[in-house]
């Protein structure tokens, strides 16, 4: 019987064969079964087959966000270095976690009301809770940054304020207190390069102008003169070298070297610059910005006639110290503060914290992220530190369905090179929020292409109904773009383009990155 089972089992499954062929071959009128996904996939397969990306390492997935069904797939459940990708999952925490409409409030506080002639026997203290635009910043957001008022601007109102007390003469020391986040201003995985520059700007919970100055060179008057150099707000906090030289017109591009030793506000400038040069333009990091809020609001306090006899310091909140607070939280049944009830000075609301998730996706905000990592760990686990924050995020995105194995996060904003996620993680992180009530919210922050933010410039040739909103990001050798897509016929996706190790140089792995994404927006099958 057995030659018998053999015949039958062959010829059922010719028969099958045959019943499936047969409607192509009575004229090729039957549809593809998922003639999308062959469609897409052949023209994306195409892309990434180039020679010229055979040396790095892409992942591609897409998602159909109605139905779930996968539209492309390529490395798509392989880790990959995200850059600035690691914003979406921090801003999405913070919307759920804390909420769209928190606001932060600094103060001006001391524990001694003034007296009949203006005194205060006592220290003033600024008290930092994590607003990261005390700055010029006009809010909200539109279109692009704007800076309508000065850097110290918020400073400015509060010193108002403290001078409309009555306040004339501070007996006490002027202190900058920064305590409600841990004194960790910079993550594991940041290099030492990063941290001149005003996107390696160290973390505080009192942030003055993005914790960032604006440094300007500009050519000398004459031919060998030193050039001119600027530095704003409160040049004086710093020590200033300058051996940059102006020479002739038209004797090539400028060559400007700018070193800051940690741990220093010593800034050495060197190098020439053409007389013709239109000049050079940088923001640099803050050192230590609680001490230079400190010194700041004092130099603005004595310019309306306040006097400080004490003192400028900062107080922090060093990591061993929020470690044995948790502890002793932990351990209390019901934990109370010895602090005495501060006379308030002097305040300041921010915005809601919808308006700052908007600046950070839009512009691609590293302090700001980092910030709002530890205002999750403040909130939801009762100490702003690094650690705390990424238990929160890690609680947040167990409920949003990623897997522990899908990502590894050593910072909020992506500036660790050791960050990791897969193209499967951004996926399911975009599909999870689009479903939530804030769902809006974070999908109106990201950048949208052709319009604002960092996609400004990029996909501007979208066909008609197509519309993209999508988180960049940038290392040396990682491109990442992740977001979504309204199609031509409607249809809503969700997508993450991730690339590694890649020799193309960023302008040109975007454009790649482009290009897929206009093949999935198109909407042809």
């Amino acid at each position: 019987m057995r030659p018998l089972r053999v015949f039958l089992s062959h010829t059922f499954l010719l028969l099958l064969v045959l019943l499936a062929a047969a409607p192509a071959m009575a004229g090729g009128k039957a549809k593809s079964a998922a003639p999308t996904q062959s469609g897409v996939t052949h023209r994306v397969d195409a892309i990434l087959n180039r020679a010229e990306l055979a040396s790095g390492y892409w992942g591609v997935a897409v998602e159909d966000m109605d139905t779930g069904a996968v539209v492309y797939a390529h490395n798509a459940n392989r880790l990959f270095t995200p850059a600035s990708n690691a914003k979406m999952f921090t801003t999405a925490a913070g919307l759920a976690l804390v909420g769209s409409d928190y606001r932060f409030r600094t103060t001006v506080e001391t524990n001694k009301v003034p007296d009949k002639y203006g005194r205060i026997a006592d220290d003033v203290v600024l008290v930092g809770r994590g607003d990261p635009n005390l700055s010029g910043r006009a809010l909200p957001y539109a279109l692009k940054t704007q800076h309508p008022w000065p850097p110290e601007q918020v400073l400015v109102e509060l010193a108002d304020q403290v001078v409309a007390r009555g306040v004339k003469v501070i007996d006490g020391d002027l202190v900058a207190d920064d305590t409600f986040y841990t004194f960790e201003r910079y993550a594991e995985g940041w290099t030492e390069d990063d941290l001149l520059w005003d996107y390696g700007a160290p973390v505080s919970a009192l942030a003055i102008n993005d914790n960032s100055v604006f440094l300007g060179v500009q050519p000398g008057e004459h031919v060998g003169e030193r050039a001119f150099v600027t530095l704003e707000p409160f040049a004086s906090l710093y020590e200033l070298v300058n051996q940059v030289t102006t020479v002739a017109a038209g004797t090539g591009p400028r060559k400007v070297g700018i070193r800051r030793q940690a741990g220093t506000n010593r800034i050495e400038l060197w190098g020439t610059i053409p007389a013709d040069d239109s000049g050079l333009h940088e923001k640099l990091a803050i050192e230590d910005p609680a001490e230079f809020c400190a010194r700041l609001l004092a130099d603005l306090l004595a310019r309306r006639g306040v006097t400080v006899l004490g003192k400028t310091r900062a107080r922090h909140l060093m990591p061993e110290q929020a470690e044995a607070i948790r502890t002793a939280a932990a351990l209390s049944a019901n934990p109370t503060s010895a602090r005495p009830n501060p006379v308030v000075l002097a305040e300041h609301i921010s915005a809601p914290l919808a308006q700052d998730v908007k600046v950070i996706n839009k512009v691609s905000q590293n302090l700001h992220t980092e910030m709002l990592l530890r205002l999750l760990g403040h909130e939801k686990n009762g100490t702003g530190s690094v650690e705390s924050g990424l238990e929160a995020l890690k609680g947040f995105l167990t409920t949003a369905g990623i897997k522990p194995e899908e990502y590894v996060f050593f910072d909020g904003s992506g500036l660790s090179r050791k960050d990791l996620i897969t193209p499967h993680a951004a996926v399911t992180l975009l599909r999870y929020a689009a479903a939530q009530s804030w769902g809006m919210t974070f999908r109106d922050s990201l950048p949208r292409a052709g319009v604002d933010g960092t996609m400004t410039n990029r996909l501007k040739s979208l066909p008609a109904g197509a519309r993209v909103e999508a988180k960049t990001g940038t290392h040396d050798h990682v491109n990442s773009l992740s977001g979504y897509i309204t199609t031509t016929d409607g249809r809503r996706l969700a997508f993450s383009i991730l690339s590694n190790n890649h020799l193309l140089g960023s302008p040109k792995a975007a454009a790649v990155m482009d290009e897929i994404v206009m093949e999935l927006a198109t909407g042809k099958n």
